[in-house]
C-alpha cells in the first residue's frame, strides 16, 4: 500500500548570505534536502528568506543558485507544486521563479485549510504593531517609488549596497536576540498568534523568519511552529493530514 504523501514546510536558507563560508556546499545542502523530499511531497512550501538578497531588474537576476532554481523547475515540472513565501530579505522578489521555474509567491499571509485543520502561514515578520520600527522599513522596502529608484542603481552597486546592509542587519539581530528564544511573553509571533486566535480558529500557525526550531502551544487546539533554519539547524516541517512535525536534515539520508 502507498504512504500517503505529505507536505513539507522549509524558510530561512539565506542562500548567498555574506557570512557563509562555502556557498555552494550551502545550496547544495538545501538541494539534497529538496531530492530528499520531492518524491513525498504532495507540495512544498518554502516560508520565506530562501535568498539572502534577491532583487529582479528588469533584465538581470542575482548571479548563482543554478542548483536551486534548476531543483525548483525539476520539481514544478513534475507535477508537485512549490509555494515561495517572500521574507524580510528576499522581499523584492518579483515574477522570475513564478515564470521560470513554476513558483507559486505570495506577499501575505495564507489561510489553507487542509484535511480539516487550518494553517495560518507567512514568513513571520511584521505581524500585527509589535515591531512599529520595523512595520515602517518594510512599508519602504514594498514601496513602489522606492523599488523603482533601486532598480536606477547599478546591479554591482546595489548587489552590493544590499550585501552590506544584510550584514549589518544579522549583526545587530545576532546582538539582540541570537537563536534564543524570548519566552511566550516577547515572541511578538506567539503574541500576534494568541491574539489571532480569539477571532478566528486556527490549529497552525507555521512561521519562519526567527530561524528557531520550536513548537509553542498559542491555544488550547493551536500550536506554532517555528520552522528554525539552514544556518544552524538545517530543521524542516512536516505535515501528515493530522499533525505537524519538526525535523532535521541529515544530508546521508
Amino acid at each position: 500500500m502507498e504512504t500517503a504523501k505529505k507536505i513539507y514546510f522549509a524558510s530561512d536558507v539565506h542562500l548567498g548570505a555574506p557570512g557563509i563560508k562555502n556557498h555552494r556546499t550551502h545550496e547544495k545542502r538545501f538541494v539534497s534536502w529538496l531530492d530528499f523530499v520531492k518524491d513525498k511531497a504532495s507540495e512544498i512550501y518554502l516560508m520565506g528568506d530562501i535568498f539572502d538578497f534577491w532583487f529582479e531588474y528588469k533584465k538581470v537576476v542575482p548571479r548563482g543558485f543554478t542548483r536551486f532554481l534548476g531543483k525548483l523547475s525539476e520539481i514544478t515540472d513534475s507535477g508537485v507544486p512549490v509555494h515561495f513565501f517572500t521574507g524580510n530579505h528576499d522581499i523584492w522578489l518579483f515574477d522570475y521563479l513564478e515564470n521560470e521555474c513554476g513558483v507559486k509567491v505570495y506577499r501575505q499571509p495564507e489561510i489553507r485549510t487542509i484535511n480539516n485543520k487550518r494553517l495560518f502561514l507567512a514568513h513571520g515578520d511584521g505581524l500585527g504593531n509589535y515591531d512599529r520600527h520595523y512595520n515602517f522599513l518594510k512599508s519602504v522596502f514594498t514601496n513602489k517609488l522606492a523599488q523603482w529608484l533601486f532598480a536606477r542603481i547599478h546591479p554591482n552597486c546595489g548587489i552590493g549596497l544590499a550585501d552590506f546592509w544584510s550584514g549589518k542587519s544579522r549583526e545587530k539581530n545576532n546582538k539582540t536576540y541570537g537563536d534564543r528564544y524570548l519566552g511566550d511573553d516577547e515572541e511578538f509571533a506567539v503574541l500576534y498568534a494568541k491574539e489571532y486566535i480569539k477571532k478566528e480558529a486556527i490549529d497552525y500557525f507555521v512561521f519562519g523568519h526567527r530561524h528557531v526550531a520550536r513548537t509553542v502551544g498559542v491555544g488550547p487546539d493551536s500550536q506554532l511552529v517555528f520552522l528554525g533554519d539552514w544556518i544552524q539547524h538545517f530543521s524542516y516541517g512536516v505535515f501528515d493530514g493530522h499533525t505537524m512535525e519538526l525535523k532535521y536534515f541529515d544530508k546521508h539520508e
